[in-house]
């Protein structure tokens, strides 16, 4: 039924004990964990707080859906924490975050964070998809509630669709009642998938970890590569905070080309190892444009106050031998190199 089954209580248990919290809940996506939070957190006439960086999914529903309902969002710049400071209202209720965020990788400071939740009495939510619990456990640093979208990393298989959210017991209950209500539970097969995902999670992140280090740093030498945003790669603004609040550095990482989105286009095209699809965190190696993915629903303008250029690309680097990753990035850049030379010619 909608109030539950015995695999989403098993998969429920499993993922509260990795985040390290007192209990989780399932949804049918990584939406749907989001929205059914937050109605059952937020009525009409309250306030939240955002980062302005977050999926692009969760920015049109804080902006566009919940003002229907008497919601109000204010946007802040994700390490801006006086923003964040000024934004809250008597009414606020709700500080939304993700870190590390898609897709440019800023890290948020979550014991900061959270503090400055706790001393306005707010609720503090974080998308912690790109880290997982293997790499950062958010309740650790004093974070209420964590949303995945258990399709990625939890998964791992790009085979099932699945939200979740863990944290407090108290505020869990809460949600499930919402749950219950939206409708917007999981499945038991896909709760079944799910479980298969969680018993390899930590081998196959730990592998991700390594092998997007060493594509970061590939890319970062490339003459054709503008900038790399990885939280662990050298030179990254809040390297010292990603290691301090995280074990690895995830599976994520984007970089704008030395070129124009078309080059950006020609390169996610060339690609062999990498196949071009909007998804991240399995097994297998990915590449998007964000700018069609991703962001597609947001205006170009929010678009470029988040840094989502159009040569921005974004890969989800899986499990795959590194350096074969590598020759094909290599081998792709070669492309578009020789393509705009053609073009000039021509």
């Amino acid at each position: 039924t909608r109030y539950g089954n015995p695999a989403h209580t098993v998969a429920e248990a499993a993922v509260a004990e990795l985040e390290g919290v007192d209990a989780a809940l399932l949804f049918a996506s990584g939406m749907a964990a989001i929205t059914t939070s937050i109605f059952a957190l937020v009525k009409s006439g309250d306030h939240i707080v955002a980062q302005r960086d977050i999926y692009g999914g969760a920015t049109k529903f804080l902006s566009q859906w919940l003002p229907k309902m008497g919601v109000e969002t204010t946007f802040v710049d994700t390490t801006e924490y006086e923003q964040h400071a000024r934004a809250i209202r008597p009414n606020t209720k709700l500080l939304y975050l993700e870190s590390p965020t898609n897709p440019t990788l800023k890290v948020v400071d979550l014991r900061k964070a959270a503090a400055l939740a706790k001393q306005h009495s707010l609720i503090t939510m974080i998308d912690s998809t790109f880290a997982t619990p293997i790499n950062q456990r958010p309740a650790e640093f004093g974070i209420d509630l964590v949303m995945h979208s258990g399709t990625k990393y939890f998964g791992g298989h790009s085979d099932l669709i699945c939200g979740i959210v863990a944290g407090r017991r108290d505020m869990i209950e809460n949600i499930h009642e919402s749950r219950t209500v939206l409708g917007s539970c999981m499945d038991p097969h896909a709760a079944f998938l799910l479980l298969r995902g969680i018993k390899t999670v930590a081998v196959r992140v730990q592998r991700q970890n390594e092998n997007a280090l060493r594509v970061a740093e590939f890319l970062r030498a490339h003459p054709k590569v503008k900038r790399v945003h990885y939280p662990f790669l050298e030179g990254h603004p809040q390297r010292a905070l990603a290691m301090e609040q995280m074990a690895g550095g995830g599976g994520v990482l984007s970089f704008e080309v030395d070129g124009t989105g078309e080059d950006a286009r020609h390169l996610s095209e060339a690609l062999h190892l990498f196949t071009l699809a909007p998804s991240l965190g399995g097994v297998d190696s990915l590449v998007s444009l964000p700018v069609l993915t991703s962001h597609a629903m947001i205006s170009p303008e929010a678009r470029q106050k988040m840094g989502v250029t159009e040569q921005l690309i974004r890969l989800s680097v899986g499990i795959e031998n590194a350096d074969d990753l590598i020759a094909d990035l290599e081998q792709g850049l070669a492309v578009v190199s020789t393509t705009r030379q053609h073009a000039q010619v021509g």
